[in-house]
């Protein structure tokens, strides 16, 4: 029945306009109208991070819900923690529409948004007129025009203290020019050394990540390492989309700019991740993201070395029962394998994964 009640509301959006269609689906969580999941909870995906209980590995990337809007509807869809945003200090429109482009026969989307949003101070207020339900992360960035994009920021690490459970720093957007110069060995170590002077004036102290793309060298992720080790950083998320159209069917979509998401990225985004997990140690908690659409490819991102994943553009595809359907897999897996808890298949498979060349 899940299944069905997908499929309708799928083929319902798909005939609008990517970002109407987006709009619609946040005002029917908001209504009440997408049905919750009745999860009662498997004890096998629990686990501590970062100093968080979470009660199963599943999460929703940034990008979803950009206003904080939906948080509560959507950790009742069966999500462990919901992660809003990207948010910028000042309301922003982002670039021209249109300005994301469905690729169905890829199961995948191209996106140059921009981070528009409506700002901290929206976003805050839409907090506060919300129900908390499970963890929240919120994904903080930098105003295009910013004279001082670290201090949007810190900026955003002092707005949102009170409410976050824990904080996303976003490096990698492709649709924000110079952002992802931000992951370069010196501007990272500045960028990291004043985001978390910041978090250690509060207390407790708010767990941060650092969000990277996956189109980087290993050179490139040799200096990432080496900086995240040299700071008190709680862990990485691995991927945000990417830049390459490797392997994409020949649609008029394929040719747009932006950043690409779906299937399409599960490969390249795994790859960093285990090469990341084999730099930082077997201690740094990393969340997995890209081309998560199923129980076995978000178990897949765990054998690879992941802790947590997130998935977005599966989502859309696979519409608002899939974190169940999900959940209820990786359920499955464990008694297959006839594992105590989910997390020890992690790094079944990162010597694998980190073997493959770059882009692969």
């Amino acid at each position: 029945m899940s299944r069905l009640f997908d499929a309708a509301a799928r083929k319902a959006l798909f005939t609008f306009d990517p970002e109407i269609a987006h709009g619609l689906s946040i005002a029917a969580l908001k209504s009440g109208l997408v049905p919750g999941c009745r999860n009662d909870g498997d004890p096998r995906l629990t686990l501590e991070l970062a100093g968080l209980t979470f009660p199963n590995p599943l999460g929703i990337a940034a990008g979803y819900d950009k206003n904080a809007e939906v948080a509560g509807p959507l950790a009742r869809l069966g999500f462990g923690f919901v992660e809003v945003g990207t948010v910028t200090p000042r309301p922003q429109e982002g670039n021209p529409k249109p300005r994301i482009f469905r690729l169905p026969e890829d199961r995948a989307v191209i996106n140059r948004l921009g981070f528009n949003n409506k700002g901290h101070e929206a976003a805050l207020e839409n907090l506060s007129r919300s129900t908390r339900s499970g963890l929240l992360g919120i994904n903080i960035g930098a105003n295009k025009d910013a004279a001082d994009r670290i201090g949007d920021y810190v900026e955003g690490l002092r707005a949102f203290a009170k409410v976050a459970d824990y904080f996303t720093v976003n490096v990698s957007s492709p649709n924000t020019p110079g952002l992802r110069n931000l992951q370069s060995r010196e501007a990272l170590a500045e960028l990291l050394g004043r985001v978390l002077s910041e978090r250690a004036t509060r207390a407790p102290k708010t767990p941060v990540f650092l969000k990277i793309a996956p189109d980087l060298a290993d050179a490139d992720l040799d200096d990432i390492a080496e900086e995240c080790l040299s700071h008190p950083l709680d862990g990485l998320i691995i991927s945000n989309t990417t830049l390459s159209r490797d392997g994409l069917a020949e649609t008029r979509a394929k040719s747009e700019s932006g950043g690409l998401s779906g299937r399409p990225l599960f490969l390249g985004s795994t790859i960093v991740l285990a090469k990341m997990r084999q730099r930082l140690g077997t201690a740094t908690p990393l969340i997995g993201v890209g081309g998560i659409d199923s129980a076995e490819t978000a178990a897949e991102k765990i054998r690879a070395g992941a802790d947590l994943v997130q998935l977005y553009t599966g989502f859309i595809y696979g519409g608002p029962m899939l974190p169940s359907r999900i959940l209820k897999g990786l359920s499955k897996i464990c008694d297959k394998e006839q594992i105590a808890r989910l997390g020890d298949i992690r790094d079944s498979r990162t010597a694998h994964y980190a073997s493959l060349p770059s882009g692969a």
